[in-house]
């Protein structure tokens, strides 16, 4: 198993297809609601909620909260809603999304022509087996 710490960016150009990764470290939760927020204030220059530069972020939603509680369970959500999101997100530095499911054939194009081949690999069966793990690291 291979320990990754989000503050290690390096280490992210030696994973491979199929490394099993330990993730310690800083790691945004946002789901499709959030990017859509993101977004919008970076087109208007404003302050971000986090830094987005060599940052990772998990595509994660919350179930509604059960009585007295403040918030329910988070899982996985689907990538592919936040695709169209990505290159933005990634220009500003994003290093690593956590989510689940296929990404668009056209943000796969985008991560490879910006990243290259091998600086993104895409690593299957993170812990529960239903999330895929991209990391992205820039030359």
């Amino acid at each position: 198993m291979i320990k990754v710490d989000t503050s290690d960016i390096e280490i992210l150009k030696t994973l491979n297809a199929g490394d099993i990764v330990s993730i310690s470290g800083t790691i945004y939760t946002a789901r499709d609601a959030a990017h859509k927020k993101i977004f919008a204030l970076m087109k208007d220059n404003e302050p971000l909620p986090f830094p987005l530069r060599n940052s990772f972020v998990y595509y994660t939603g919350a179930t509604p909260a059960k009585d007295g509680e403040p918030y329910g369970s988070c899982g996985p959500t689907t990538s592919k809603r936040m695709d169209v999101y990505t290159p933005d997100m990634l220009d500003a530095g994003l290093k690593g999304i956590i989510g689940k499911g296929a990404r668009t054939r056209a943000r796969v194009r985008i991560i490879k022509k910006k990243f290259g081949e091998y600086d993104c690999p895409s690593l299957r069966k993170f812990s529960s087996g239903s999330i895929i793990l991209n990391f992205l690291s820039a030359p």
